[in-house]
């Protein structure tokens, strides 16, 4: 199944990689490099799942999952390189489904993926 998908990643290389492979895994994909851009996709197009990064140039992924669960019903991916209780349950308090730590391991997020699309079509049905 594809899934429309919000990159939210600030770094161009990773960004870049990122949505290349969730290209070829055959989503179809969007990409922010920040919280205002973000914000600006998630108000002018539907996606099931957003692929965030925490730390952003002009605020959090935190920010961007809150405004965007409140416009429509997606799935939150974080993707920090802080694996620390604290921040994956501000993550979650924000509204991040799943917390991934960077680097990222790509089976693991394809993995995030695959259950989203399966929640997904099992809503669909």
């Amino acid at each position: 199944m594809t899934l429309q998908i919000l990159v939210v990643e600030d770094h161009g290389d990773t960004r870049r990689v990122l949505t290349g492979l969730l290209g070829h895994f055959g989503h179809s994909i969007s990409a922010a490099d920040n919280v205002e851009s973000a914000l600006a996709f998630v108000r002018a197009k539907h996606f099931d799942a957003i692929v965030s990064d925490l730390a952003l140039p002009d605020g959090s992924g935190c920010d961007v999952i809150r405004e965007a669960k409140r416009c429509q019903q997606l799935t939150g991916v974080a993707l920090t390189a802080n694996d620390e209780d604290d921040d994956i349950m501000r993550g979650r308090d924000a509204g991040f489904d799943y917390h991934l730590t960077k680097p990222i391991d790509f089976a693991q997020l394809r993995n995030v993926l695959g259950q989203i699309a399966q929640a997904k079509s099992g809503l669909d049905a």
